[in-house]
């Protein structure tokens, strides 16, 4: 499918009404609406205790805003059960984490759209923000790390089935902040083992498996994972996706997208930014691809734009004038290279 530099959001809104949310998202989103994440709710809308609550002994400590286990007292069994029986309704999303994708999935949406889009944390970020019981993070417990991606993957796989009664066409991000710390001290993980991780939380979902990291990352790493999109700040970074022309072309070529994060989501930026200036700055982030030999038509052809990142951080006037900009930069890209014509 060519997405032509259709809109859409990464994961958080700002809003403490999911009816508000999902009237703002059905009324900017036409093409590609979403399901939010509303943080301001409570922690347990917080993207790391979202897809914890299944997972065995863990502990969200709404007072302290953390995720927390301990390695050396839970029990595993009724976890491992599901797992092995492939009953992935056990991993069923509760309301009260989730009141965004259950204001979604209430909702009649437009027959028009193009499709719906959902999000699960990654592997690498939701791993590193469980702490054990001695404070480090339950990703460099071997046995635990693999409880980790296995809730994931059935997180996931759950969710695909129920936005599949909104629209055929899914789209899944996996939201890894964290791919930003790998290698240094924060996250010494090795490149074998993310890429590794990765494909297991994505293995067996059937929809358009996306990635989105909204900082600097060993993108060539990324890129050779079994992702179907790159979802990356464009703002900030665009620059140095160009870096890895070889790699970026490759994954266009096997029918890649790319989601440009081309709105700011800090108010001090957005107050700056308008639709001439962020489409310029989305051109000459193209300009550089185009510059080293990747062709214009496919990158217009298979982009999608978002904000940089999540929008929770706004107040609830901002985010109507992110996504009112984010509208703004995909109709002028649109009307100028006839896109979709």
């Amino acid at each position: 499918m060519d997405w032509n530099c259709a809109p859409t959001c990464i994961g958080s809104l700002p809003h403490k009404d999911p009816a508000k949310a999902l009237d703002l998202i059905t009324s900017a989103l036409k093409e590609i609406p979403f399901w939010p994440q509303l943080p301001a709710m409570g922690f347990g809308e917080n993207m790391y205790a979202q897809f914890s609550t299944k997972l065995p002994g863990v502990r969200i400590d709404a007072e302290s805003k953390k995720v927390v286990v301990d390695l050396d007292d839970y029990d595993p069994e009724r976890f491992y059960t599901a797992v092995i029986e492939e009953n992935v309704d056990f991993f069923a999303y509760d309301e009260e984490n989730f009141h965004g994708f259950y204001e979604l999935m209430r909702r009649t949406l437009s027959p028009g759209i193009k499709a719906v889009k959902g999000q699960v944390t990654g592997p690498i970020s939701t791993g590193l923000q469980i702490f054990d019981q001695t404070g480090k993070s339950a990703l460099y417990d071997d046995f635990y790390g693999e409880i980790i991606r296995k809730d994931l993957n059935l997180c996931a796989k759950w969710q695909e089935s129920k936005l599949k009664e909104k629209n055929g066409n899914v789209i899944m991000f996996l939201d890894e902040p964290s791919l930003s710390l790998v290698g240094t001290p924060f996250a010494p993980i090795s490149r074998d083992n993310v890429v590794l991780w990765i494909d297991e939380v994505l293995d067996g979902l059937r929809c358009v498996k996306g990635l989105h990291c909204c900082g600097n990352t060993d993108w060539p790493m990324v890129l050779s994972t079994n992702i179907d999109l790159l979802s990356f700040d464009a703002y900030s970074y665009a620059f140095s996706i160009a870096l890895y022309p070889k790699e970026v072309k490759a994954f266009l070529d096997r029918g890649g997208v790319l989601s440009w994060g081309i709105i700011p989501n800090m108010d001090s930026k957005l107050e700056k930014e308008s639709v001439p200036s962020l489409v310029k700055r989305l051109e000459e982030g193209i300009d550089l691809m185009v510059s080293k030999g990747i062709d214009r038509e496919t990158i217009l052809r298979q982009s999608m734009l978002t904000p940089q990142c999540g929008l929770g951080g706004l107040d609830e006037a901002q985010c109507g004038r992110a996504l009112a900009l984010l509208n703004g930069v995909s109709d002028s890209i649109r009307k100028k290279h006839r896109l979709g014509e």
